[in-house]
């Protein structure tokens, strides 16, 4: 592929100062509001992602405390007693803090927020649905439609971004979780195991199993049948699954964290390597926020007080890095990715389903395994995609004369054969065809 003119990417870099924000935040909210937004965060349980993550919690826990009083009774002994109040225990605080993740959120940038001087808009993006500039290591949440502060992901399991006020709530129900789930299926291996000891009867040529209901003096408390054994197998699987994709995401979570950044940065960071190495420049990109202690790192986002340090704005960088180090390479992709951009027009409707089935075979069985949206086409229309992968794009919706319609921005994923490459964009033109592909 050929290389991109030194000149025509710094061209398209320009750190002007972005259009100013039209209102302030105010800060009289009345109580209406309130309530209103009140209601909102309870709205947040109405989605599949927390129904299905309290429902594996609530499965696990009441078969853990079914099967813990057949296997270990909590009443006649102190290892029962302790084994109960920890089962208990994992519950509690792996809701407390679930809970905390969701509702008290990551944060958001003030609406008309704009940093103190207007030498330093010119280092910031300016987001047009929030009416604001983006704060150093923040970003613009399609699903929240808010700049959120010190964004690492938007998580579907807690229908709610994780970002600077809930990062350290959320990464401890990463870790609660698996450590409660190993409890929860060492009891029902341990239960299923002392039920079924004494109704194995080994004959001359077979192995029976009774499942049917123990029959003894005294009774016990729960019966412990078929459907109570496949009950706990099922609970079994759910906390041994639970197990390892939770724990991996934790794993994920504490590097990160030890490194003081999130997600987003660690995938601008690897961008700023392939930009310098594509353009061959002799600049040296250092990320800004890594203070160069683990420790202190780890700190900046547990603390005893549960609040982490600062405000979510403003952040202390390494010695030889500037305040808007981060942003300025954002601003620097940014042109990049304008640069790398290609024009196409609609050859064929495309009715923006994720799974399209009139659109090919091979389109329907690779789709794009994200929650980013599918944008509709209509033929004729002008698309200016950014990325791509081999069955489908991901770009624009553009007007005639190149720039965004007017109103909401429109993009999203859509079929590559439902559009060809614009015939003006020739390669002597734009020798930067070649999309990237997602990673």
């Amino acid at each position: 592929m050929e290389s991109i003119s030194r000149n025509t990417y710094f061209d398209a870099f320009k750190l002007s100062p972005s259009p100013a924000p039209i209102a302030h935040f105010k800060m009289g909210v009345p109580r209406s509001a309130v309530k209103f937004e009140n209601l909102h965060e309870l709205k947040r349980l109405c989605h599949w992602g927390p129904i299905i993550a309290l429902s594996v919690i609530t499965i696990c826990s009441i078969m853990a405390v079914i099967d813990s009083i057949l296997w270990y009774w909590p009443l006649d002994t102190a290892g029962g007693s302790l084994n109960f109040i920890m089962l208990i225990n994992w519950t509690v605080m792996i809701l407390y803090n679930y809970f905390n993740a969701m509702f008290i959120g990551p944060g958001y940038v003030p609406t008309g927020w704009k940093p103190a001087t207007s030498e330093d808009a010119m280092y910031l993006q300016y987001c047009k649905v929030c009416q604001a500039y983006k704060a150093p290591r923040s970003h613009h949440c399609r699903k929240c439609n808010r700049c959120v502060l010190k964004m690492d992901h938007h998580c579907p399991w807690i229908n709610n971004c994780c970002g600077h006020h809930n990062h350290a709530s959320f990464t401890l129900f990463l870790l609660l979780a698996p450590l409660g789930c190993m409890h929860a299926a060492f009891i029902f291996i341990m239960t299923m195991y002392t039920q079924l000891y004494n109704r194995v009867s080994f004959g001359w040529s077979s192995v029976k199993i009774d499942m049917s209901f123990a029959k003894r003096d005294p009774r016990p408390i729960i019966p412990f049948g078929l459907s109570a054994f496949a009950t706990s197998l099922f609970a079994l699987g759910l906390a041994l699954g639970t197990t390892i994709a939770v724990g991996m995401l934790f794993i994920i979570q504490l590097k990160v964290i030890l490194r003081n950044k999130t997600s987003i940065e660690s995938w601008i960071e690897e961008k700023a390597k392939d930009r310098i190495q594509y353009y061959q420049t002799a600049e040296t990109f250092i990320f800004p926020y890594d203070v160069g202690s683990k420790w202190k790192n780890f700190k900046q986002v547990f603390t005893w007080s549960g609040s982490p340090e600062g405000n979510g704005m403003d952040w202390p960088v390494r010695e030889g890095c500037h305040p808007y180090t981060l942003t300025i390479e954002q601003l620097k992709q940014k042109a990049d990715k304008r640069v790398r951009s290609v024009r196409y027009r609609a050859t064929e409707d495309y009715s923006g389903a994720c799974c399209p089935l009139t659109k090919g075979i091979k389109t329907f069985f690779t789709t794009p395994c994200t929650e980013e949206p599918r944008i509709d086409l209509q033929k004729g229309e002008l698309i200016l995609a950014t990325r791509g992968l081999r069955y489908w794009m991901y770009g624009d919706r553009i007007s005639e004369d190149g720039s965004p319609k007017v109103g909401t921005r429109v993009r999203g994923w859509f079929p590559r054969r439902c559009v060809e490459k614009c015939l003006h964009d020739t390669d002597s033109e734009n020798p930067h065809k070649e999309e990237k592909k997602t990673r």
